[in-house]
C-alpha cells in the first residue's frame, strides 16, 4: 500500500515539474493550438479519508466520509465509495446523492455509476425528483446520455395530486414523458385508473391509455382500450369502441368524449347508449349526453329501442332529443323528442309522423303531423294522436281531427270497415282494446259478416257518438243514439257510400320490420 501511495505522489510530481520547463521554454512565443477533447474524466472533489486495502477490494480507491465527486455537470455525493479509475467509475454507500443541474436530483442507499457510459445504477429506498415529479422504487437506472430513468421492480410516481404506480416503468426527465407497464394504477382526488400500458405527459398531465383499461370518476366508470384522459381537467378522448356508464346508463361509440367538470359526452359513430334501468336504447352515428341536466341528443341513422316489454319496439328518426326536468329533485320526469320522418315498427303495431313527443310526468306519447298507426289489420289516422302508457303498456288513446278508422276485413278483398269523425278514444286491458268511441260527426260503414268472415251486407249509418266494446279482439257489442242510414246488398252498394269520405288505404307507407324504418316513403 505505501509503495502505491510512493509511485501515485512521485507521478504528480513529474507532471507538475514538465509543466514549469514548457512554460520556461515557450516563454515569449505564442503557444500551439491544441484541439478540444472533451472531459469525460470522474474527479474526486472530497473524501475525509483516502486509502487502498487490497483484501477488501484491490481495483478501487477506497473513500470515507463526505465524499463527493463531479461529473460532466452533475455533483455527487455519499457516506463512502470505491473508486475505480481504471474504468472511470465509483460505487457509492449510504446517503447517496446525485444532483443535475438545480431541477433533478437523485437519492438512494446504495449506487453504482459509469462515468464512460454515465449511467447511474440506484439501489434501495430510490427517490428521483424533477422538478414537480417525484418517483420512488428500490430499483432505477438513470441513463444521462438520454434522460431515461427506468424502474423494474415497482414503483410510484407523484406528479401534483396525481400517483402512478406500476411493476416497472420509465421517465425521461427531458421530454418529461413517462411509461408504465403492468399492474399500472392511477390516482388522484378525482378518478382512479387501473391499466397494463400507460404514458403519461408530466408536461401536460395527460395519459395515453393503450390495452384495456378502467377510469372510475365519482359515479362514472369508463372502459377504454385506446385513448388520452387529462388528469388535470378530468376529460377523456377514447376511441377502439369505449365505453362509458353511469347511473345505469352506458354510453359506447367508436370514438368517445368525456369532461368530467361538465358532465358532458359525446360519441361518434356506431354510438350506443342504453338505459337498463327503464330499459330503453338509443342508436346512431352521433350522440351526446350531459350528466348535471339529463340531456341525452342522438342523430344520423338514429334509433330508439324500448325493450321494457317482451316485444322490443323500434323507432326511426332524424334526430331524438331527451330532456330532464327537475332532475335534482324526487319530480324528475323527461320528455323525449323525435323528429322528423319517425317510423316505428314492432310485431303488433306499427306508426309513421313527422314529430313524436313522450312524457313521462303523464306517461304520454303524443304523434304529429300526418300520424298513423297501424294493428293486425287496421288502421287510424287523424291530426293528433295522444297514447297514454301505465307501466310502459299502453292504458288508451286519444286521437283528435280528422280521425279515420280502418279494417281490412281479408287481405283477398276490397272490403273495409270504415268509421270517420272528430274525435275518437280507444281504451285498452292488458294491452288489449275493450272499447273504441267515436264523437262528433259520425260516419259508419261496416260488413256483416256470417260463416267464414264472408261479407254480406254492407251497413251505412251516420250518428252523433258511436261506443263498440270488444273481448278477444272480436266485436261484442254496439251502442250508438239515433242514426240515420241504409243497409245495402253487396252488389248494390253506391260508390260514394263503399268509401266514406276522405278514405285512404296507406300500406304502402307501412313499416314492413325493423330494417323498413330507415325507408321513409312518402303518401301518395
Amino acid at each position: 500500500m505505501l509503495k502505491r501511495a510512493f509511485y501515485f505522489l512521485l507521478a504528480v510530481a513529474l507532471v507538475a515539474g514538465l509543466g514549469s520547463a514548457g512554460a520556461q521554454k515557450g516563454k515569449g512565443k505564442r503557444p500551439a493550438r491544441r484541439s478540444q477533447v472533451k472531459d469525460t474524466r470522474i474527479y474526486l472533489v472530497h473524501a475525509d479519508v483516502l486509502h487502498f486495502d487490497d483484501r477488501i477490494n484491490p481495483d478501487a480507491t477506497i473513500l470515507n466520509g463526505k465524499v463527493h465527486f463531479t461529473h460532466q455537470g452533475a455533483r455527487l455525493y455519499c457516506d463512502s465509495a470505491y473508486f475505480y479509475e481504471a474504468s472511470n467509475s465509483f460505487e457509492a454507500f449510504g446517503h447517496v446523492k446525485m444532483y443535475q443541474g438545480d431541477t433533478l436530483s437523485l437519492v438512494s442507499d446504495y449506487a453504482y455509476y459509469d462515468g464512460n457510459e454515465q449511467m447511474a445504477r440506484a439501489r434501495y429506498n430510490v427517490v428521483l425528483k424533477h422538478k414537480k415529479t417525484t418517483l420512488y422504487t428500490d430499483s432505477l437506472d438513470y441513463d444521462r446520455l438520454y434522460d431515461n430513468a427506468y424502474f423494474f421492480e415497482g414503483g410510484k410516481m407523484v406528479d401534483g395530486k396525481t400517483t402512478l404506480t406500476s411493476d416497472w416503468g420509465e421517465y425521461n426527465t427531458k421530454s418529461k414523458m413517462s411509461v408504465f407497464n403492468y399492474d399500472v394504477k392511477m390516482q388522484s382526488p378525482k378518478f382512479y385508473l387501473t391499466t397494463d400500458t400507460l404514458y403519461y405527459d408530466t408536461r401536460t398531465s395527460v395519459a395515453h391509455i393503450v390495452g384495456p383499461s378502467n377510469i372510475t370518476s365519482g359515479e362514472s366508470h369508463i372502459y377504454s382500450e385506446q385513448g388520452y384522459y387529462d388528469t388535470k381537467l378530468d376529460r377523456a378522448r377514447l376511441m377502439n369502441r369505449s365505453v362509458l356508464s353511469n347511473n345505469g346508463k352506458m354510453l359506447v361509440g367508436d370514438s368517445v368524449y368525456y369532461d368530467s367538470q361538465q358532465g358532458f359526452s359525446q360519441a361518434f359513430r356506431n354510438v350506443v347508449y342504453v338505459d337498463s334501468v327503464n330499459k330503453n336504447k338509443l342508436t346512431g352515428n352521433y350522440g351526446e349526453y350531459y350528466d348535471n341536466t339529463g340531456y341525452a341528443m342522438c342523430t344520423d341513422s338514429a334509433v330508439a329501442i324500448d325493450y321494457s316489454q317482451g316485444d322490443s319496439l323500434f323507432m326511426h328518426a332524424d334526430t331524438f332529443k331527451v330532456v330532464t326536468f327537475n332532475i335534482e329533485t324526487d319530480s324528475v320526469y323527461r320528455k323525449i323528442h323525435a323528429f322528423h320522418k319517425v317510423r316505428a315498427y314492432r310485431t303488433d303495431v306499427q306508426a309513421v309522423c313527422d314529430s313524436l313527443v313522450y312524457n313521462s310526468l303523464d306517461s304520454c306519447m303524443t304523434m304529429y303531423y300526418d300520424p298513423i298507426i297501424w294493428n293486425n289489420n287496421q288502421q287510424l289516422v287523424g291530426d293528433i294522436v295522444h297514447v297514454f302508457l301505465r307501466d310502459s303498456v299502453i292504458d288508451h288513446a286519444h286521437i283528435i281531427d280528422n280521425c279515420f278508422s280502418i279494417q281490412q276485413l281479408r287481405t283477398d278483398t276490397a272490403c273495409y270497415n270504415q268509421v270517420s269523425s272528430k274525435e275518437m278514444f280507444a281504451y285498452f286491458i292488458d294491452g288489449n282494446i275493450r272499447e273504441a268511441q267515436a264523437k262528433g260527426n259520425v260516419f259508419i260503414g261496416y260488413y256483416f259478416e256470417e260463416g267464414d268472415s264472408i261479407p254480406i251486407i254492407y251497413n251505412y249509418q251516420e250518428t252523433s257518438e258511436l261506443r263498440m266494446f270488444l273481448k278477444d279482439r272480436k266485436l261484442e257489442s254496439v251502442w250508438t243514439p239515433k242514426t240515420t242510414g241504409t243497409m245495402y246488398p253487396l252488389n248494390q252498394i253506391p260508390e260514394d257510400r263503399r268509401r266514406l269520405q276522405g278514405f285512404m288505404w296507406y300500406d304502402y307507407i307501412r313499416p314492413l320490420n325493423r330494417d323498413d324504418i330507415f325507408n321513409w316513403r312518402s303518401k301518395k
